[in-house]
Parts: structure tokens; sequence; C-alpha cells
């Protein structure tokens, strides 16, 4: 059986009394693009740091393709630069006094510096010919392009990008992210990519891990993180949503937005994910009625705001055809089966 190009199992760290993480165990397969999504806080960087190597951790292991390069039952701990690993940071670490060639042939050996590996390197991101330009005089953009190609040109084992686009304008910054994860996908390269950005990770990633206090609180594809979350704190950070409560009776539940069906059965009182995309709004109320208290424009999307007339529960929805001050009925859309769990009291 193939190993995990990334393992990390039960790794804890911290700095004098600060748990920083606690019990972290993820995996990236072969040529997986995984995204580490977590709040400021939660542990990403210092997790990257021990599996770079510019961290010990104080207990836990990490594998790399197969090999161990940390374990602290035995003792075990590889240096960064024995670990095959490249490594793209927020402001692309690149060396000022060298030109393009010599900052992304830094990582190779000796005898290959001059070779034709950075000349791929450089085409692979889309700066061929750029070899002997000074690097002050290129854009944001065209520097983390070369920071990228000096992390890819030793073809490492597995990649780690942190927040590698964090410092560019939001146009620019998408741009690059969409070649980088088709580039990655195109050369199978595996790769770990810290983000706070729930959009950026949904859409970069294979696999999305979400980080939160120092645990791996879910990790998943970007379709099961978002329908089918672990919990109402996964649910509410990974998108908009409304936890919707209500009265189950096993195979569905009775809420203020109808009868739901549900993907677990449960017993009594619980709360349900309904994302705002999953509710419509109508102009013949039954039952329950809501009023439009705002509208959020998004330009390609709105939020409307409602608040239940009778109840005073607030939700979401992104029905386009409506005005603020507006009653209407609000249903879930047909066939809706939802994620739910228990409350107590």
């Amino acid at each position: 059986m193939a190993h995990p190009a990334l393992r990390v199992v039960d790794l804890h760290h911290g700095y004098r009394d600060l748990i920083v993480l606690d019990g972290v165990s993820l995996q990236a397969a072969d040529g997986e693009l995984v995204a580490l999504l977590g709040p400021s806080g939660s542990g990403k960087t210092t997790l990257l740091r021990c599996i770079a190597g510019l961290e010990r951790p104080s207990l836990g292991s990490i594998s790399i393709a197969g090999a161990q390069v940390a374990d602290s039952a035995d003792g075990t701990f590889i240096g960064p630069e024995h670990r095959g690993l490249g490594m793209v940071f927020q402001d692309g670490a690149l060396f000022p006094h060298l030109d393009v060639s010599d900052n992304v042939g830094f990582g190779l050996p000796r005898g290959q510096r001059r070779g034709s590996r950075v000349s791929e390197a450089l085409e692979m991101v889309g700066l061929g010919g750029y070899e002997h330009r000074n690097v002050a005089s290129l854009s944001g953009g065209q520097r983390q392009r070369v920071a990228l190609a000096r992390a890819l040109a030793p073809r490492p084992a597995l990649l780690l990008l942190d927040e590698p686009f964090s410092n560019l304008d939001a146009l620019l910054r998408a741009e690059l992210r969409a070649e980088v994860r088709d580039l990655l996908s195109a050369t199978s390269t595996t790769a770990l990519w810290v983000t706070h950005d729930r959009s950026e990770a949904f859409l970069i990633a294979d696999s999305v891990a979400v980080l939160r206090d120092g645990r791996i609180a879910q990790q998943a594809s970007p379709r099961e993180l978002y329908d089918h979350p672990v919990d109402p704190w996964v649910a509410e950070f990974v998108g908009d949503v409304n936890l919707v409560p209500g009265v189950s009776d096993g195979a569905c539940t009775n809420t203020p937005v109808g009868r739901l069906m549900l993907r677990e059965p449960l017993q009594g009182p619980v709360q349900v994910l309904v994302r705002p995309e999953q509710l419509r709004l109508t102009t013949a109320p039954e039952g329950n009625l809501w009023h439009i208290t705002a509208i959020d424009f998004e330009g390609h999307d709105q939020v409307v705001r409602l608040n239940g007339l009778l109840d005073g529960l607030l939700v979401r929805s992104r029905d386009r055809s409506w005005s603020v001050g507006d009653v209407v009925g609000v249903g879930q859309i047909d066939g809706l089966v939802v994620t739910g769990w228990p409350t107590h009291g």
C-alpha cells in the first residue's frame, strides 16, 4: 500500500505555557493539494513550521513521502534541508542582490544551478526569458512567480505555501492562485497551502483541513466540508449559515422554515444547518410570516436578511427578487436534506 505523501500524527507543540498544537493529525495523498484553513491564532503557521523542520514538535510524528522526518518516540528529527521540501512565503523571501536565475537556482545542487532546470522552472511559472532580470525590477506578482519557480526547481516531494499571495491585490491574487492550482495539478505536486480565506481554500484545494485551537476539526473535500460539516462551528466558519431550531421525530424535524428531512435520524430538540441559498421566499406565505429587514448586495449575489414575525428568528436567504420591507413566506428548496445536531434544554 502506498504511503501518504504527508502524514502528521498526534502532533503537539507550544511555547512556554502556551499550547499551540494540541494533537494535530492530517495527511495528504500523493499529488494532492491540501488547504490548511483556520482563523488567526489557530496554529496554522506553527504546524507548517513543524512540517518544514523549522520547529521541533514536543510530541507526535511527521513523515514525508514515506520517510519519518520527526518522531518524538525515538528522537528522530531531520533538518529542513534534508526533507525534500519546497517553500513559498508571503513575501517571496527572494535575495535582492541576485538575479532571477540565481534566485531560482539557489536551492539546487551547485552543478545544476546553471543548467536547464532553472529555465524549465521559469517556463512553468510563465517567466521564460527572465533569467537575468534584477528581482527588484519585477512586480509583486512576478516576484511570487520567481519564489514558486525556486521552490519547484528541485522537484520537491512536498510544497509548502504560507498564504503566498496575501500581499497582492484581489484580481492578481485570483489570477495567480488559479494558475498555481493548475500548475500543481499538471505536475502532480503534493502541496499544503496555508490560508485563512475560505473562498481561496475551496477554489484551490482537493482537500481542506480546518484547524481550530490547535486541532483539526475536520478534513474533507470542499463540497463535503460545506455540505456536511462535523459541527456548528465548522458550518459557520466555512460559509454563511442559518442554524434553525426544530423538534425532530426521527427522520424529519419541524422548524420555522418548514418540515425538513434529516441526513441522520435524531430525536427531540435539534438545530439544523440551512444555507441561505437553500431557502426560497414566496408572496403567498403559509404559517410563519417574515419581514425583510436588510439586503446586502454583493454584485453577483445578495443576502436577504429576514426576521420571523411570529418567533423573532433571524435567517438569511440569497433570493434576489425582493426589497427591504417586504413581508414574505419562507420555504426550502425541493428535496432538501439537512445536517442536524441535538440541542439541550
